[in-house]
């Protein structure tokens, strides 16, 4: 079981809007912090003060807004971005530099005295204002093991409240992640902070494996939302550390699928239908075997109850249904069919969604239903033999 102090940070306003095509206007910033706001997440980056004008007018906006979460703003180790943040209001604010050689040699055309030395320096201006500090190491996956640790207990000595460990280019997997952050935890009391990417489809996964390994606080985006393929989804390491580890965080899950659909429609875009936790197919049934199941019990075909995020499991009609499905879907209906119309209507139903590609709507169902003309059939007569495909 792990500590119960894990603090959700969330960070679409910042790593989210950064996804190619992205950007929000300040009222969807606004609207988006107040819903992560609803949820209860403990922390929000609301963005990059030193990109200015309209960036530092939204985040404004936000700061007025009398949240309950606390504000970052990301800042390079520079000192005019962190007057940016003091024009933002920000006290809590987040410095990040890169630590892996490649990343190092592209931004400053130097060495790692140098990455020091401007930490050292950026972090003295923070400090002597009193703020909060959170330090990022860019690329920790391919730094060398001997300076990410110094880079650490450097952030720690120098006033640091958080070491924040990045996997900049999604290369890690659960089990590599576990062991880095694990030495890491070792090195450090301030509180290490898990920043993932998912280019190998395992961000959420890594986020996990260094919470368990002794990070306290994990950088989420809602969605998956981030640059190239994406960020740990939120929905996924929220729902994962209530469901897999005990954990009770203090959100409000009923506020996810409120929360994704905001940023889709922000964005201009959909998710897939299976899409985890917040995906329109995620507690949806169509196969008859499933069907059957879920209607004798939904532990056996559901990972956890869905009304603990305010959803509910729904049944529809499509290539792959069974007779036990759309019986109870007609019932609903006050609409009962002897074994025969049953299977007569679901071999339509079957046909119909394999020209559609989708399943069918409750009202298409009703439509066909009130179009087929029913054969008549014996009693003495079995459905077995109109049977098409699988069905239970």
């Amino acid at each position: 079981m792990l500590a119960e102090n894990i603090r959700i940070n969330d960070t679409t306003l910042r790593d989210g809007e950064q996804a190619a095509g992205v950007a929000f206007s300040l009222r969807e910033k606004v609207e988006i912090a107040r819903h992560l706001d609803c949820l209860g997440v403990h922390e929000i980056e609301v963005g990059i003060p030193a990109m200015g004008g309209e960036e530092v007018e939204a985040i404004g906006a936000v700061a007025r807004s009398g949240l309950k979460a606390s504000l970052l703003g990301w800042n390079r180790a520079v000192i005019s971005d962190l007057e940016a943040s003091a024009t933002c209001g920000l006290t809590r604010v987040h410095i990040s530099v890169p630590v892996s050689d490649v990343q190092i040699a592209a931004k400053f055309g130097t060495g790692k005295a140098d990455v020091l030395e401007r930490l050292h320096r950026a972090m003295n201006y923070a400090r002597d204002r009193g703020w909060f500090v959170s330090v990022g190491a860019e690329d920790s996956s391919r730094a060398d093991e001997g300076f990410l640790i110094e880079v650490a207990r450097c952030a720690e000595t120098w006033g640091a409240g958080r070491f924040r460990f990045c996997d900049t280019v999604g290369i890690l997997d659960p089990f590599s992640t576990y062991e880095k952050v694990r030495k890491l935890a070792g090195v450090t009391s301030i509180p290490i902070e898990m920043h993932t990417h998912d280019d190998l489809g395992m961000a959420t996964a890594n986020a996990i494996a260094g919470i368990r390994a002794g990070a306290r606080s994990v950088n989420a985006t809602v969605n998956g939302l981030g640059e190239r393929a994406g960020n740990a989804a939120l929905e996924e390491v929220v729902v994962a550390l209530m469901r897999i580890d005990g954990l009770d965080l203090g959100l409000d899950f009923r506020q996810l699928k409120p929360l994704s659909k905001l940023v889709q429609e922000a964005c201009g875009d959909s998710l897939p239908r299976w899409k985890a936790i917040v995906g329109d197919n995620a507690f949806t049934h169509e196969s008859g075997l499933h069907a059957d199941g879920i209607l004798k019990n939904p532990r056996t075909y559901e990972a956890f109850d869905p009304k603990s995020l305010g959803e509910n499991h729904r049944l529809v009609l499509g290539k792959h249904s069974g007779r036990r499905g759309l019986t109870e879907i007609l019932q609903r209906h006050g609409i009962d069919l002897n074994r025969a119309e049953a299977q007569f209507l679901l071999a339509s139903i079957r046909r119909r969604s394999g020209e559609l590609k989708r399943n069918l709507t409750p009202e298409e169902v009703l439509q066909l239903y009130l179009e087929l003309s029913f054969p008549q059939v014996n009693s003495s007569q079995t459905a077995e033999g109109m049977e098409q495909g699988v069905s239970s």
